[in-house]
């Protein structure tokens, strides 16, 4: 693949281009491409040095992926994403509070579960407060709507994932959407999935590592053009690159532990979220109904 001539001008530009090209990159930039996108806030503003330790690349790598991106070299590409930075967003200094913050647990033994308690606190508190500040709320509001304009929503999650997708469906079901909770129980995945169509919704939650059943579902659902939402650690995972939509979020890890907590609570919103817009759509309609019948003499 040729190289492009013109740099990224923009943050989003450059995300953009990180994305269509994701696939061709060698394994080594591909490192560095999803460090790019999950952590561009530290890309910006960090040493090579050190982005070359948390991307376990050597630092002439970075500047290789940054040369193939059209830019003369690494600085040009971080002052390109400080361009993007908000002096106001309070995400900006999540990945090294995170990091402090596992480090300082890592290190310490258990003494009783109150500590452990505590422990797991602060790190979904942290979690949680960043996916307030980082989560796109124009995406959000394009799930909801996926969701409401889904004739059946088709809701999957396996190992770690599974209990997120099994709220997801169970809410869904409780405010009235037709759902069907693709559980895979004695094997049944593709039966489950059998007769989804081009009016429904393939919603699919899987994190790092990820469950093959999900990308096959997600690769049955596009055959038949299935509209998919994901949720997920990145956008560059194998379940958010076929999707229509991906919602990417950042779970907090103590002891080695992943949480999801930060998954819950988005799950949460976008059943609420859909709820009230499903109310409203009904409440307008009524109303509209009203004002077309004639009035009786």
């Amino acid at each position: 693949m040729s190289e492009p001539t013109t740099p990224p001008a923009s943050a989003e530009e450059l995300r953009a281009a990180i994305l269509a090209r994701y696939d061709g990159l060698s394994k080594r930039l591909k490192q560095i491409a999803r460090y790019v996108l999950d952590e561009p806030n530290a890309v910006a503003l960090e040493t090579l040095a050190v982005l070359s330790g948390r991307c376990g690349v050597q630092p002439s790598a970075i500047v290789r992926f940054a040369k193939s991106f059209g830019f003369d070299g690494a600085t040009q590409m971080q002052r390109v994403l400080r361009d993007g930075l908000l002096s106001a967003n309070a995400s900006l200094g999540y990945g090294e509070r995170i990091r402090e913050f596992s480090k300082a647990v890592d290190g310490k033994g258990v003494s009783d579960p109150a500590q452990v308690l505590a422990e797991f606190v602060e790190g979904n508190v942290l979690a949680l407060k960043h996916l307030g500040d980082a989560i796109d709320k124009k995406q959000l509001t394009e799930a909801v709507k996926l969701i409401a304009q889904a004739s059946t929503v088709f809701v999957a999650g396996f190992r770690r994932s599974f209990p997120v997708a099994a709220y997801l469906a169970y809410s869904l079901h409780q405010v009235d959407k037709k759902t069907v909770f693709i559980d895979s129980v004695g094997g049944m995945t593709r039966q489950q999935i059998h007769g989804i169509t081009r009016d429904d919704l393939l919603l699919v939650v899987s994190y790092q590592p990820y469950a093959e059943e999900a990308v096959h579902l997600i690769d049955a659902a596009v055959d038949n053009q299935c509209k998919v939402l994901s949720i997920s650690d990145s956008p560059v995972s194998p379940v958010a690159k076929p999707a229509t939509l991906v919602l990417q979020v950042k779970e907090a890890e103590i002891r080695k532990f992943r949480s999801l907590s930060t998954s819950m609570c988005l799950a949460q919103a976008l059943v609420i979220s859909y709820a009230f817009s499903s109310a409203t759509a009904t409440r307008n309609a009524s109303a509209l109904g009203a004002k077309r019948r004639p009035a009786r003499k």
